[in-house]
């Protein structure tokens, strides 16, 4: 969506440090969360289903000499389907030639095979984030502490992508990792997500909160027409079975992703949704990087 901070002022700030942090971990850690709070702005959807990133989101967030690109990135996790292996290679691809990583670990998950092997790829100067402080006790922060405490990581903060608790500390310290030089983005960009793939994003984000079991996995979105202010969004699924699960009785379950979905970029706007059988779309590397993953 290109975004601009509204609030941004327009003056030519210099910039004495720039860089990019990579956030990284498993599925349902919370790190998209934490990137739009850190923002102040919602630019990466949410959900309470894994695997709902599906490519690298950045943020960029200005401070007093210094810029921030914030990377989202997918769930690490252990593929079964062309979809899978292409989301850890988005994954792992935003860890490399990056300023810094951040391994974002759930409080509230115990410390698990899959967060050690994500562990074992970590460089020395990482970073560990904590997060989800506001529903976890003192007990279960301290356990995810104490499991990569013989980490070589560079510093652990336990945060809150709901509340903020946390989140000053870690951004003041990131901005001291930053390296010299020069802005990335415009002074005020908050990201550089378009504007066609951000409202796909937004109907998969409503789908992922009104549809269960194996369904939110076999869902796709893409804007297939542009036409300010008509949009026509294409949901695709991978059975025929699946389609009325989208569709709901009477269509009421494409009617309320539509309502959602103008609540958030405008009530003027005509959304239309098609859903479309796509068989096995997950498991099509071909399909899979057509459609951006």
């Amino acid at each position: 969506m290109a975004t601009e901070r509204p609030d941004t002022q327009r003056g030519e700030l210099a910039c004495e440090r720039s860089g990019f942090v990579t956030l990284l971990g498993r599925p349902n850690a919370g790190k998209s969360t934490l990137l739009n709070k850190i923002l102040g702005l919602k630019v990466s959807i949410v959900s309470d289903k894994p695997q709902t990133t599906r490519t690298q989101v950045r943020g960029v967030l200005d401070r007093p000499g210094a810029q921030l690109v914030f990377v989202d990135t997918p769930g690490i996790h252990k593929p079964r389907t062309a979809l899978g292996s292409s989301l850890n290679a988005t994954a792992n691809q935003a860890s490399s030639q990056v300023d810094v990583v951040c391994f974002v670990l759930d409080a509230t998950a115990p410390y698990g095979r899959g967060d050690a092997a994500i562990a074992e790829r970590l460089s020395k100067d990482s970073v560990i984030v904590v997060t989800k402080s506001d529903i976890a006790s003192r007990h279960q922060i301290a356990e995810q502490l104490a499991a990569t405490s013989d980490l070589d990581a560079a510093q652990w903060f336990p945060v809150s992508g709901r509340t903020g608790d946390g989140i000053e500390d870690l951004v003041s310290y990131l901005t001291t990792r930053m390296p010299s030089g020069p802005r990335l983005y415009p002074p005020g960009m908050v990201t550089d997500v378009g504007d066609e793939f951000w409202v796909a994003e937004l109907v998969r984000e409503k789908l992922l909160a009104l549809t269960r079991d194996e369904l939110p996995h076999s869902v796709a979105t893409r804007v297939t027409e542009w036409e300010w202010p008509r949009i026509r969004c294409e949901i695709l699924v991978e059975r025929e079975s699946q389609k009325p699960m989208v569709i709901g009785k009477g269509g009421e379950v494409l009617k309320k992703v539509g309502t959602a979905v103008r609540a958030e970029i405008g009530e003027d706007v005509f959304i239309e949704l098609f859903v479309k059988v796509e068989k096995n779309w997950q498991r099509r590397p071909e399909l899979v990087q057509r459609l951006g993953y």
